[in-house]
């Protein structure tokens, strides 16, 4: 008998409430599966399991329990006997809104992905938390949508086009009511700002930074930008950020000291380039989840993933996996961002990059003045696992990959 743990998501969480559970005792779970919805100062989480086996012990929905708290046990099972259901849960209790809990960062366990529940292949339909909740109010069955996401799970935006023309119905309020605290897409900014706070304090106190930065060539990657959106319609078009994104992951699969965590006294590499992609909420907050493998993903495969990872974000609905693996945050400031940007590392990360914005400046090209898009990268490296040599070689690294942009 195995145990299926509350999950660390992010070093800034101490605790954490299961909302919803999408199984019940006696079904049968696979590894990657998502079993549960837990609410974190980061909103609604969906979490994968990584066992295999029949689940039973359900803890109850609303408890607030520490990172490694039980939340369920798993009893290995032939699956020929205990055949895994194919239904949903006939009954899903929604939660009710809970308040900010406080939060002290700990150490992120590394976490592997697995296959998709709700995929083809899967048993289960899979439904974002955002997109749970807007069914809910719109008084729609979920069991007849078809999803469009990732692995065929149904988003908010199949749930809109779904209740398009139909009159919302939104959960009456009592005039005497307080009002709520600021949310964006189920996030408690309030709380998030504090959790932040105490994560980059315990980085800033513990690690001990150092900084580089270098300024980087970017017109032959604009200019390549450019000729490949001229030729392709709108939806297939590319953002610089995505150019950067590849160029960032090469860099750090030929510098691979810096792509990993430091933990028990030592630098442990990422199995993978999984980089924490950082994204302003709307109405004030930060997360960081992971794109997975950038390094393997050709340039409209990261901005498919890239824009998807976004708009799951911002609506709520992210998965634990994309939170609990980063081997490294990456922080663009895009087009209307500062020139440069100094990051704070993420423990147990050992490395954080930032960019610029873009921008046209006079340059020295062979002996002579010319006018040349620009961009600022810095590095934020733990001085534990690395130093300025190694982090010289990734921001060269990262230079040299953008000034070939065709082979990204």
């Amino acid at each position: 008998m195995a145990e299926f743990l509350m999950p660390s998501l992010g070093a800034d969480m101490e605790t954490g409430k299961v909302v919803e559970w999408l199984v019940k005792p006696g079904d049968r779970v696979r590894s990657g599966d998502v079993v549960a919805v837990v609410e974190t100062h980061k909103g609604a989480i969906d979490v994968e399991i990584f066992l295999d086996g029949v689940i039973d012990q359900l803890v109850g929905l609303n408890e607030e329990l520490a990172v490694g708290a039980v939340l369920a046990q798993v009893h290995p099972a032939d699956e020929r006997a205990v055949p895994k259901a194919a239904e949903p849960p006939a009954q899903v209790h929604p939660a009710p809104d809970i308040g900010p809990s406080p939060a002290r960062p700990v150490a992120v366990p590394m976490a592997k992905t697995g296959p998709a529940a709700g995929s083809a292949e899967g048993d289960r339909q899979r439904v974002s938390p955002a997109a749970r909740r807007r069914a809910r109010d719109m008084g729609l069955d979920l069991s007849t949508l078809r999803g469009t996401g990732v692995g065929g799970a149904v988003t908010i935006a199949d749930v809109e086009r779904a209740g398009s023309g139909r009159a919302a119905n939104p959960p009456s309020v009592p005039a005497s009511a307080p009002l709520p605290r600021a949310r964006t897409a189920g996030f408690d900014t309030a709380q998030m700002r504090q959790a932040i706070a105490a994560a980059m304090s315990r980085s800033k106190r513990e690690i001990p930074h150092y900084y580089l930065s270098e300024t980087v060539d970017f017109t032959a990657a604009r200019e390549w930008l450019e000729a490949w959106n001229q030729e392709h319609p709108p939806e297939q078009r590319l953002l610089s950020a995505v150019l950067l994104l590849k160029a960032a992951a090469l860099a750090l699969k030929a510098v691979p000291q810096l792509n990993g965590f430091y933990e028990q006294n030592a630098f442990q590499p990422g199995e993978g380039i999984h980089i924490g992609w950082a994204i302003a909420l709307r109405g004030g907050g930060l997360v960081a989840p992971a794109i997975h493998d950038v390094d393997l993903k050709t340039l409209p495969e990261l901005m498919l993933a890239l824009r998807d990872l976004v708009q799951r974000a911002r609506a709520g609905g992210l998965r634990s996996s994309e939170l609990t693996d980063p081997t490294v945050t990456v922080t663009s400031l895009g087009d209307r961002g500062a020139e440069s940007v100094l990051g704070v590392i993420y423990p147990p990360q050992v490395a954080i990059i930032g960019l610029g914005r873009v921008l046209q400046r006079p340059w020295v090209v062979d002996g002579h003045l010319a006018v040349r898009s620009l961009v600022t990268a810095t590095l934020a490296a733990d001085h534990r696992a690395s130093d300025g040599h190694l982090g010289g070689q990734l921001l060269a690294a990262l230079q040299q990959a953008l000034q070939s942009p065709e082979a990204l």
